[in-house]
């Protein structure tokens, strides 16, 4: 039950005429990174200026990359990037697959926390496309949630990723005149629950194969090597998770091997390069690689078009054999039960669960 109940009744009474307000309730809200509405060129072109506009992600001034970004790349890269997404598009719902995962995660949480107590409300938005985190706060706030834990749904931190979200959350606060109070998860890369979950879906995936895989990559989404030297912890946080990921399995560092993916634009980014690295281990004999993204809670445009599709394409071209990509946890008991433990800790004081 709530740590100290209010009511709407005992708000509107203490004013005459006072408006109606509805308080007391506590709002859980899921924000991921974000998705395009289509995969048409506007509505890819709108996704990407606004995700390559913001300054946590491109570091540049935007006296040298607005001329770049509103001339060569928001021209040529839409139609390119509407075709990737096409490969992996959820037809059915004619939507992302990271939105159809987002949203059932939330679903989910909503199922197995919310029903424990009706002052609970679990929701989901997007930092870049819709649901907008702002209105999924005013969304809240107008189902009575006067105090949320936003959960970025990002293992590692990054300025590019969680800290971005959090500038967002607060962009969105300073345009309201009654704030609810707000919490933020903080990142879970070294939380025994995350990695156990990691491992059970290593074993399990693997245990599905005919074949067992030399090398298993643990790839995580890149940046730039400035970013890490200003001081960006992320790159260090990733090392610990595959680090503990090795333990919880009980293998070496020439087993679970860690790279990065998806680099952008002329600068260095954080090595080993995912494509690099696999195509090096098919010319040198490794003819069994599997894949997993332990950065990404749900699976997506980076993990199943970048890496199932283009990397494992890539390690038998050069020469390799058996390529299998593990998937993200997604919206599995495991995953569920991943944000379900990090949100009960992080809302003790508030609620108990």
């Amino acid at each position: 039950m709530l740590t100290s109940p209010r009511t709407e009744k005992a708000l509107a009474d203490s004013v005459p005429d006072h408006p109606k307000i509805s308080i007391g309730r506590i709002g859980v809200l899921l924000i991921n990174l974000g998705t395009p509405d289509g995969t048409d060129y506007w509505s890819m072109r709108r996704y990407l200026k606004e995700f390559l506009s913001d300054p946590r992600v491109i570091e540049w001034p935007k006296i040298f990359w607005w001329p770049i970004l509103n001339g060569i790349v928001l021209s040529r890269r839409p139609q390119k990037s509407g075709e990737a997404y096409e490969s992996i598009w959820n037809k059915e719902l004619d939507e992302s697959p990271l939105r159809t995962i987002t949203r059932s995660q939330s679903e989910k949480l909503s199922q197995q926390l919310a029903v424990q107590n009706k002052d609970l409300i679990v929701d989901w938005a997007m930092r870049y496309g819709n649901p907008s985190i702002d209105s999924v706060v005013r969304k809240l706030q107008e189902q009575g949630c006067d105090r949320i834990l936003a959960i970025p749904l990002y293992p590692q931190y990054s300025a590019t990723t969680t800290a971005t979200v959090n500038d967002k959350l607060f962009a969105c606060l300073q345009k309201m005149r009654w704030q609810p109070t707000l919490r933020i998860a903080p990142p879970y890369f070294d939380e025994a629950f995350y990695i156990r979950a990691l491992a059970d879906s290593i074993r399990g995936h693997l245990a599905t194969l005919d074949w067992d895989p030399e090398i298993v990559l643990t790839s995580y989404h890149g940046i730039p090597q400035s970013y890490f030297k200003n001081g960006d912890p992320y790159h260090c946080q990733c090392l610990k998770t595959t680090r503990l990921l090795r333990e919880e399995l009980g293998w070496d560092e020439s087993r679970l091997r860690v790279t990065f993916q998806s680099r952008f634009g002329p600068e260095e980014w954080l090595q080993p390069y995912t494509d690099k690295t696999v195509e090096e281990l098919a010319k040198s004999g490794v003819k069994n690689i599997a894949i997993l993204n332990p950065g990404f809670v749900s699976d997506c445009l980076e993990t199943l078009e970048e890496i199932a599709e283009e990397v494992g394409s890539l390690f038998l071209e050069a020469g390799g054999q058996n390529f299998t990509h593990i998937p993200c946890l997604n919206d599995s008991d495991a995953g569920i039960d991943v944000i379900a433990n990090l949100t009960r800790r992080e809302l003790k004081g508030w609620i108990e669960l």
